[in-house]
């Protein structure tokens, strides 16, 4: 990061990017102990996640009013700016995230007192990667590493193609066995998360790029095949 005249705005920029880091860890331990969650059918746990998502929102919120205020008085340009608005959408991104990993816990519960289902297994595969690459990103967006975030931008197929073939197995399951269409239903609904926070996490890296370099990675985002049904995450 550039030093300015003003040793304050410095400071602002600093404190901005410390704000990012605080909400990106919340963010990824709310996903880790949704995954564990549902993993160890523990109802507990996903209610701790729940509860947690109010922190995150409660710092989106203040980051919001931080970055408005320093381009109110400091009117940045070039770098600085770009690291603002990206600052902005970011935490948005990361308050999303939040959200859905909420909604993972949300199935944690009645998941915990159902029949377990072997699918389970995959999820957490999924989960894993999806922590995995959420992780990555915000590391390279700490340390401004743009062929990280390209290479996460790039492997964001990975994540659909899992989503794919859990969404066809549990199909398959329930078709064959109509007493596993709620357990089935719910783990589709993790999963179909589980793909959406692959996306942010592109988004993110999508803003690394911005930062460093000014301009966007395009459209041509590498994409899994979709799948029959379309499901809407809740």
């Amino acid at each position: 990061m550039s030093s300015h005249i003003v040793a304050s705005f410095d400071e602002d920029l600093v404190q901005i990017q410390a704000k990012i880091s605080e909400m990106g860890g919340v963010a990824e331990e709310m996903l880790s102990k949704a995954l564990e969650s549902v993993q160890n059918r523990d109802a507990a746990l996903a209610s701790e996640v729940i509860d947690r998502d109010k922190a995150l929102d409660a710092m989106e919120m203040e980051l919001e009013e931080a970055v408005v205020r320093v381009i109110a008085l400091r009117q940045p340009v070039a770098n600085d700016l770009r690291v603002l608005i990206a600052a902005m959408k970011i935490s948005s991104t990361l308050e999303r995230i939040g959200d859905l990993a909420k909604n993972i816990a949300k199935r944690a519960i009645p998941l915990s007192a159902a029949r377990p289902m072997r699918l389970t297994t995959s999820i957490a595969r999924m989960g894993r990667e999806t922590l995995a690459q959420l992780s990555a990103v915000l590391n390279a967006h700490a340390s401004r590493d743009v062929d990280t975030a390209v290479q996460i931008w790039n492997q964001d197929y990975e994540i659909d193609e899992m989503y794919n073939a859990i969404f066809r197995e549990v199909v398959t399951y329930m078709v064959e066995d109509s007493r596993l269409i709620g357990v089935g239903a719910q783990l589709m609904f993790i999963a179909k998360n589980l793909e959406r926070i692959g996306d942010h996490t592109t988004h993110i890296s999508e803003m690394v790029y911005y930062i460093v370099k000014g301009n966007t990675l395009g459209d041509d985002r590498p994409k899994g095949e979709p799948t029959g049904v379309n499901l809407v995450a809740g």
